[in-house]
């Protein structure tokens, strides 16, 4: 023989039904097939809440009664429209007979305001007794030779109502009986429901059908079960969360066993220990794409290609943390422990105790909090009064991220490869347990993180050569759309060449905050921002806190200081920073020291390459020097592209200012230009340079030496040009006395023995400087190694597309770590 068991969505429709019978006759070809099927999918649900009301005393529940009733009336018209009227009578007696007993049944329940176990337990069996009903009535009337068998009459439980235990034994010889009495082409059985010796109706617990079908089937010693659901098998991980997740062909039994325990919906535990006692395989298969493979849960399976067969999770878990000195040497205490909860009937999920033996820890459902913490403290009351134990704490809001897989075992580095896949995306972990046959490596983490640690995981172990990125840029302005048509560009290249997928999530400017957690339309984008809803930065803050998405990267393309003022937020949470902006990285050294040490802390990027020189690798090449444990002795650095393209486009034939118009018209200049004639933004990349070669210092103890007469830098930026072209004759006079010395003019940066200056020099030929063309930067390293003959690093220095690759440069640097 064979079983076939038919879930809640299988049978949820007279449509569905249909397609259940269809694969039942095809199998009934073979050998007799045993059918059991579940309630119609969200019957069972609508019956305990129809139980609750009516023992609140809320009447709505014969409203429930009457809109199940409709329900299964409509299935039988569509089901039996081509039978006689007899029978379909036949059937609607049989349909209107359950239900008049539940709404006596809910009116008792009702007038005594209680809902006890034992009640619960035949209110819920009716789903089951109608589908089965419904099923079996179709079956006949396609034809097939059909004896309906009640399950209760099989399948023999203790009295522990809400949790019935099975009695192996009298089931077998039940079913054995029956099987001799009553042959059959075709058994129809309602899932889920038992008795006990007394006749009263049991349950099987929730997921219960899928046991309902393994216990006829080791009784029946059945070539083989199926179970059929809306999933093509189980997968390596929940495809709600994980959207990669794919179908596991074949696993053994333990391997199923684990993974069904730790939340893999389609298979419910208790149902692998009677098929696996016999051998007998389990085939997990989809109703609604019959020809898919599933999943074969077998005895020795295949060796799979992955160490890590699936990844699998619990939720609405607390953690109890017993804890105290009075605990180290004394045996007992765990025994104790698990006495307390047994005794409250409290299941234990995971444990975990220090060697110390200071604390044992253990995880519940968190619906068990309350009990357990009055059980465990009652217990160890005189322990906890003598300050020997502390009160028992528990940690809720949490969850079980669980990998599970043969492979596992006797090999090295799948716990280091699970522990920094989660450290790198700020997944802390609370608890680890881990059982001496290796198969399963499980982790306690905050509810919040479950989503992202299973993408964390399922892509380490999964997914090893694809890697997703998510991005939130604020500043899409010259330089932020100019890095967003690249990104749009090289998309598929990072995914084919280097496995990344680089998601734009969201593009935020001053007004307005786009978001697609599924990756936005980069073609599309500037129409649909305008359009977008309006967001400070404190939500934008939030949006990217909350979402809570893995390898989580902010890309400040703004000057705004304001948002350097967010990244500290960020870092905490594992976030990844690529700053064009300077202002953090230049502001009060603590301040910088805090975000380099919460970089560090948290295992995790703060990037700011173009803050000097755009694209140049300058910043790179410093801190590969100090890294490789060179010290930088003295810098000497062009850093403006703006002041070189003006010095080198002005030779006295136009204003000065018309120079400095245009470099702004090109992009070469920040938004207020101020900013580079000054001095001040120089200042700043030198200051910067300074602390990343090791020196602490402060702005202020930058000098500049400003070229410009103090009435330019007062007013607006129109009165700047408006100075400027009124001290026409100063600009000239310094142009004509570098010309005079056979010399250039440069705003060159100086740092050396500890000190930093900037400002206008005159750089005579053959040096590193004189020839510097256009909006080119240089700088000059001397170090220990580099004495006599500096490290040169020279290039474009300034221009949106420039910047906007040093920008993409980071975000690669970053996606790699």
């Amino acid at each position: 023989m064979q079983v076939l068991k038919f879930g809640g969505t299988s049978v949820a429709s007279a449509e569905n039904i249909q397609k259940s019978l269809a694969i039942v006759a095809q199998a009934a070809v073979e050998a007799p097939v045993v059918m059991v099927v579940s309630a119609l999918g969200g019957t069972t649900d609508a019956l305990i809440g129809a139980g609750r009301a009516a023992a609140a005393g809320d009447a709505s529940y014969s409203e429930t009664l009457q809109l199940l009733l409709a329900r299964h009336d409509e299935a039988a018209r569509k089901l039996l429209a081509n039978v006689s009227e007899e029978t379909l009578a036949s059937v609607y007696e049989s349909v209107y007979d359950r239900f008049e007993e539940l709404t006596e049944l809910c009116k008792g329940i009702f007038a005594l305001g209680e809902l006890s176990n034992r009640t619960l337990d035949r209110l819920m069996s009716y789903g089951e007794l109608l589908s089965s009903r419904l099923v079996a009535a179709a079956a006949q009337a396609q034809g097939m030779h059909v004896v309906w068998a009640d399950a209760r009459q099989l399948i023999r439980t203790n009295s522990r109502f809400g949790t019935a235990e099975v009695d192996m034994v009298t089931t077998q010889q039940q079913v054995a009986s029956f099987k001799e009495k009553m042959p059959a082409e075709i058994w129809v059985v309602p899932g889920f429901i038992a008795a006990d010796s007394n006749g009263a109706t049991t349950t099987l617990g929730r997921g219960g059908s899928d046991y309902t079908a393994a216990l006829l089937a080791a009784a029946l010693d059945a070539e083989k079960l199926e179970i059929w659901t809306d999933v093509s098998g189980m997968m390596t991980a929940d495809p709600r969360l994980v959207r990669s997740a794919r179908p596991i062909a074949r696993i053994s039994y333990q391997e199923a066993m684990e993974l069904s325990h730790f939340g893999a919906k389609v298979l419910y535990p208790p149902t692998i220990q009677p098929v696996m006692q016999r051998g007998i395989p389990l085939w997990i298969k989809n109703t609604f794409a019959p020809d898919d493979y599933g999943t074969l849960v077998e005895v020795a399976p295949p060796r799979a290609a992955t160490v890590v067969q699936g990844i699998s999770s619990i939720g609405n878990l607390t953690l109890l943390n017993l804890e105290g000195s009075g605990m180290v040497g004394i045996p007992g205490f765990s025994k104790r422990l698990f006495a307390a909860l047994a005794r409250e009937r409290i299941n234990v999920i995971l444990i975990t105790q220090s060697s110390s033996e200071h604390s044992i820890c253990v995880g519940v459902n968190a619906q068990d909090t309350a009990p357990a913490q009055v059980a465990v403290d009652e217990e160890f009351a005189t322990e906890i009064a003598a300050g020997r134990i502390e009160p028992l704490r528990p940690e809720k809001d949490l969850a079980i991220v669980a990998l599970v897989g043969e492979n596992m075992k006797d090999h090295p580095g799948i716990s280091g490869k699970l522990f920094g896949a989660l450290g790198q995306n700020g997944v802390n972990i609370r608890a680890i347990a881990q059982g001496a046959s290796e198969k399963n490596i499980s982790t306690v983490i905050r509810a919040q993180d479950v989503r992202k640690a299973i993408n964390v995981l399922h892509e380490a172990f999964f997914e090893a050569t694809k890697k997703q990125v998510n991005l939130f840029i604020l500043g899409p302005g010259n330089v932020g759309s100019k890095l967003i048509e690249q990104l749009a560009r090289q998309q598929p290249h990072l995914l084919e060449k280097l496995g990344l997928q680089v998601r734009v999530v969201a593009i935020a400017n001053s007004r307005h905050c786009l978001v697609d957690e599924n990756g936005l339309d980069l073609t599309a984008w500037p129409e649909e921002l305008a359009q977008a809803p309006a967001q400070t930065l404190e939500e934008f803050t939030q949006l990217i806190i909350g979402r809570n998405l893995r390898n989580s990267i902010f890309v400040d393309v703004t000057a705004n200081p304001a948002a350097a003022g967010i990244y500290a937020d960020l870092l905490a949470k594992s976030v990844a920073i690529v700053a064009c902006n300077k202002v953090a990285a230049s502001s009060d050294y603590a301040h910088y020291a805090k975000l380099k040490s919460l970089s560090k802390e948290f295992n995790t990027s703060y990037l700011f390459e173009t803050n000097v020189g755009a694209a140049l690798p300058i910043i790179g090449t410093l801190n590969d020097l100090t890294r490789s444990g060179d010290v930088v002795r003295r810098m000497e650095a062009v850093l403006s592209g703006t002041l070189n393209f003006v010095f080198n486009n002005y030779d006295g034939s136009r204003p000065f200012a018309e120079v400095v118009r245009q470099a702004q018209a090109e992009g070469y200049t920040e938004p207020d230009p101020r900013l580079d004639l000054s001095g001040s933004d120089v200042a700043r990349k030198i200051l910067i340079l300074a602390r990343e070669a090791g020196q602490v210092m402060e702005m202020s103890d930058i000098e500049i030496e400003t070229f410009l007469p103090p009435a330019c830098l007062e007013g607006d930026v129109e009165a700047f040009y408006t100075q400027m072209a009124a001290h026409e004759s100063h600009f000239k006079a310094l142009y004509d006395a570098a010309t005079a010395a056979g010399k250039r003019l440069k705003f060159v940066a100086r740092y050396a023995d500890g000190r930093a200056a900037v400002g206008l020099q005159q750089v005579a030929p053959g040096h590193d400087l004189y020839d510097l063309r256009g909006k080119d930067n240089v700088v000059l390293f001397y170090t220990d190694r580099y004495v006599d003959q500096p490290l040169v690093v020279k290039g474009a220095g300034a221009g949106a597309e420039v910047t906007a690759s040093g920008v993409f440069a980071d975000i690669i640097r970053a996606a790699r770590l």
